[in-house]
């Protein structure tokens, strides 16, 4: 190449100038080859495994199947797809498959030729994968001599896999009671209880107006519905099963409700969660067994939704509860869209389980089972209840098992579910039905007045009488747990 340079201006080979022209050539060279490089390796070959943007390929197969794919832009943004025309297949849901699986990925039909991506979800499986999984656990056991060894190996393992087979030491601080007030047939204070130094678990505790004796106990740990313990279908149920003749204690989620007055509602979505709040549920129910009025044979708990996670949990790993109603939760194919249900590792136990296998551990205490058909619940009774019902008529108690289906009904703690729930408990813990029934017989639960949200407050409107040594921070909330569990350990080798 020939540099042509004005005539005005004298060359040396060793100035300044030529060097500069020098390192520019060279520059563009090496520029040259790069580019040239990368444009010859930019085309799809095994030396970048058939590298195609994600977009593109999502392009494709609409073009291919004439489909529609509904995503945003944030969930293609910088993501490629290796191999990508090796994966197409004849069904576009295989094709779809091959493709968004290794990226975390999936879609869910919306209607016939029209998808959306999603995040994959590790919780949800197909029903057949489910059920098959079921089956497989099952098989391991064919009496009830096997199925007790079973149960026998399980619960000390969901203690160590949520790691409260060192259970920490109750504070032994009083709980701290605020705004009790009474209504036509029940009564409502608002307590917190402290559950490690410095952290409260809040709740409402709904008992009868009159009462004579000992009566029932209901825990009744909240699901991920909006408002959660302050919402009317939550204040309709407490308040009727109060009335009927129990008391029913009504409480928060880690991160929901005053639990935010100490820890974000982001923190809600740690697994550690999942250990705080059976932790919360245990100590509520070492409180409630504790008042004279209780009585200890007589112990439920129910929850809808996630809240029906814990209904599950509990019955399985503390003996104190006779009675469980797991509401629009348990599925064999639905591991619990939370990490509060389902991040510590407690279906890896026994060589893997899943939910209704927990649930099952219940038996033969009575349990029903609600189910709908717009949730993962809605096969409910064509295989998974079939397996209750096979695991309790081991004990010859089949009817102690039940499940109310309601094809037409959605996900939600409505009406169609409190109903049953209502004559359930009626029933095994001898409660008064008449006491929400109308002249006809029918039913009633919503004639109360409900309260709002900050009626249910222990702490205050703003949280001013939070106490002083309380725990702020999720990072603190583990240290203390840290703390607490290892005080547990060496205490244990200390007896």
């Amino acid at each position: 190449m020939k540099i042509l340079i004005p005539h005005n201006i004298q060359i040396n080979h060793s100035s300044r100038i030529q060097k500069s022209v020098n390192y520019f050539l060279s520059y563009c060279f090496v520029f040259c080859l790069f580019f040239s490089h990368n444009l010859i390796y930019a085309q799809p070959s095994s030396d970048n495994q058939f590298a195609k943007p994600l977009k593109e390929v999502l392009n494709t197969i609409e073009k291919k199947y004439g489909v529609t794919i509904k995503y945003a832009d944030s969930m293609v943004a910088n993501k490629k797809v290796i191999y990508a025309d090796w994966k197409y297949r004849t069904d576009v849901e295989v094709t779809l498959d091959n493709v968004l699986k290794p990226l975390e990925l999936k879609v869910k039909k919306e209607k016939d030729k029209q998808y959306k991506l999603s995040n994959y979800e590790y919780y949800r499986w197909n029903v057949e994968d489910g059920w098959a999984e079921l089956d497989r656990i099952a098989a391991q056991y064919k009496t009830i001599a096997e199925w007790e060894k079973r149960k026998a190996i399980l619960q000390p393992a969901l203690l160590e896999a949520m790691q409260l087979n060192h259970l920490p030491a109750s504070p032994g601080s009083q709980p701290i009671i605020a705004n009790a007030r009474k209504f036509p047939g029940y009564t409502i204070k608002n307590i917190a209880i402290e559950i490690m130094p410095g952290l409260w678990v809040n709740g409402s505790l709904y008992q009868p107006e009159k009462q004579k004796g000992k009566i029932p106990v209901i825990l009744h740990p909240q699901g991920h519905w909006d408002k959660h313990r302050y919402r009317p279908d939550c204040q309709y149920t407490s308040a009727a099963l109060a009335k009927m003749g129990a008391m029913i204690f009504s409480y928060d989620m880690f991160g929901y409700g005053e639990s935010q007055l100490q820890v974000k509602f982001e923190d809600h979505r740690t697994s550690r969660a999942m250990s705080i709040q059976i932790l919360g549920s245990i100590r509520i129910l070492d409180y409630l067994l504790s008042l004279k009025n209780a009585d200890t044979s007589r112990v439920a708990i129910t929850g809808g939704s996630g809240g029906g996670t814990y209904a599950v949990l509990m019955t399985a790993i503390d003996n104190r509860i006779k009675v469980s109603a797991p509401i629009v939760n348990l599925s064999s194919y639905f591991y619990g869209g939370c990490p509060c249900e389902s991040g510590m590792d407690i279906h890896s136990c026994g060589g893997r389980t899943d939910n209704v296998e927990l649930a099952a551990m219940a038996a033969p205490r009575p349990m029903l089972v609600v189910s709908d058909g717009g949730d993962w619940t809605d096969r409910m009774p064509e295989h998974d209840f079939l397996y209750l019902q096979k695991i309790y008529s081991w004990y010859g108690k089949p009817e102690n098992v039940t499940n109310v289906h309601l094809p037409n009904d959605k996900h939600d703690f409505g009406f169609n579910k409190r109903k049953p729930l209502y004559e359930f408990l009626a029933k095994q813990l001898q409660l008064n039905l008449k006491a929400v029934q109308d002249q006809t017989g029918n039913i009633v639960d919503t004639t109360i007045a409900l309260e709002p949200e900050n009626a249910f407050y222990v702490f205050g409107d703003k949280g001013e009488l939070l106490p002083a040594h309380a725990i702020h921070g999720f990072e603190n909330v583990e240290k203390v747990f840290g703390q607490e569990i290892q005080k547990a350990k060496n205490n244990e080798v200390k007896k």
